[in-house]
């Protein structure tokens, strides 16, 4: 029998395997879920990777009190090269659980897609995994490693630390980061370079307290038109990102992300035009970008008129490769407190910082998972920039300059991951699956 017949066979325990795990709400935020369903999608992780054949798993605790589950699987090849597989349980929570079709927890089949929070970040590429070494059935000729982290999804760094202070645990020829995905439905990729980030909080002061718009407005200084003011100066005309001291002209050499499949994509509306002066492909994943995640201000309902004395808002900067975050970091604060207007007081405090990264490829593992890719879906494998962060992968560039990192996943655009409404295509489990069967049988140093 066929690897892609196996597969095919082992779908419906991949839709046991994914409905156990987004059953479990393991949100790595104790303000809002028990750390206990974390613990219980630890122990669902060791359970399953042990019937597959790996040994001495363990729950090994990090420095941020999450719980990554560590495991191996020798071979008997001799000489045979190490790959270590990578994936995270935990998730975003649900957010607006009233803008969900289907329960979130509940994996759910619909228009041939199978909804849930996690099923594609990142519970999708943990069964993944597992239906590709069912596939071999215990035909694996390279030596594996596993880690399973749990709390990516928080930025808290626990796995990154692990690492540092573990570098021989997780010494690999290859690491599959399992966490990104591909262009589109069917269209297999590999992700080569990720945006780093810079989250901040500014706070803009301008008086002791509230005033009353009709007796002071019009001469005592407001902090919210302050605050919108400044923010106004992060974007030209154009919708380009420019911060004083910062490149905003950078261009993608890689495959295209087509407008017409971009707009469908993010379900922009009939009339509104997409930002900046490049292509998409420039400004998702070579150029800055920076988003206002968030407001303090009054709401609407309950307003009165009254004067802001205070306000603040929380910044998430995209940096491109190429870019060093911690120089983009400086450059947003020091444009912050140039363009606040009216002698208004500014302070800006960093909330996360990481490093944005690009993989060498050429090697061999790459060879390996093209010709993989190739056989599975049917077409080659493109690459693919990333406008998302993963720390971790600059940690492991690092720790081992000479293992081959490859980013790849069942994520595409149309999974809504950290969104509601996140689903996977039972598709992607499949054809990824066998591509990793694959590369594992084929992959030689």
């Amino acid at each position: 029998m066929s690897l892609a017949d196996r597969i095919a066979g082992l779908m419906g325990q991949a839709r046991t395997d994914l409905s156990e795990l987004v059953a479990i709400p393991s949100v790595a935020d104790p303000r809002q879920y028990p750390p206990e369903e974390c613990a219980k999608a630890a122990n669902w992780v060791v359970e399953r990777f042990a019937e597959v054949g790996f040994t001495d798993l363990s729950l090994r605790e990090t420095s941020d009190g999450s719980r990554a589950v560590y495991g191996v699987r020798p071979t008997t090849v001799p000489g045979a090269p190490t790959v270590l597989l990578y994936a995270h349980y935990d998730v975003q929570p649900p957010l607006d659980e009233a803008a969900w079709h289907t329960p979130p927890f509940q994996l759910t089949e619909s228009g041939g897609r199978w909804y849930g929070r996690g099923a594609a970040d990142c519970k999708g590429n943990i069964v993944m995994h597992l239906t590709a070494l069912r596939a071999l059935d215990g035909d694996v000729p390279v030596n594996l490693k596993l880690i399973v982290e749990g709390s990516e999804e928080q930025g808290t760094g626990g796995l990154e630390d692990f690492v540092e202070r573990n570098p021989e645990l997780l010494a690999a020829d290859t690491i599959l980061v399992c966490d990104t995905g591909n262009a589109a439905v069917g269209v297999p990729a590999a992700t080569v370079t990720l945006r780093g980030m810079v989250n901040v909080v500014v706070t803009v002061e301008a008086l002791a307290g509230e005033l009353h718009s009709g007796m002071f407005g019009g001469a005592s200084p407001d902090a919210l038109a302050a605050l919108i003011q400044m923010l106004s100066t992060l974007r030209d005309t154009a919708g380009n990102t420019t911060i004083a001291g910062l490149e905003h002209g950078q261009t993608w050499t890689g495959a295209p992300y087509p407008t017409s499949q971009f707009r469908t994509d993010a379900g922009l509306l009939d009339g509104v035009g997409l930002l900046g002066d490049g292509t998409v492909s420039d400004m998702i994943w070579a150029r800055p970008a920076v988003t206002v995640l968030g407001i303090d201000c009054p709401p609407v309902v309950g307003s009165a008129a009254a004067i802001q004395p205070h306000a603040r808002a929380r910044l998430n900067l995209r940096v491109p490769p190429g870019t060093d975050a911690v120089k983009a970091r400086d450059a947003l604060i020091a444009h912050l407190h140039t363009a606040a207007p009216w002698g208004v007081r500014v302070s800006v405090d960093t909330e996360a910082l990481g490093q944005p990264f690009e993989a060498h490829t050429g090697g061999p593992a790459y060879q390996a998972l093209a010709s993989a890719m190739r056989e599975a879906f049917g077409r080659e494998m493109t690459t693919l920039g990333q406008g998302g962060s993963i720390p971790l992968c600059n940690v492991f560039a690092d720790i081992y300059p000479q293992a081959e990192i490859i980013l790849m996943g069942v994520e595409e655009p149309l999974a809504l991951i950290h969104a509601p409404n996140e689903s996977v295509d039972p598709g992607e489990i499949a054809r990824l699956a066998h591509a990793e069967a694959l590369f594992l049988r084929h992959y030689r140093r």
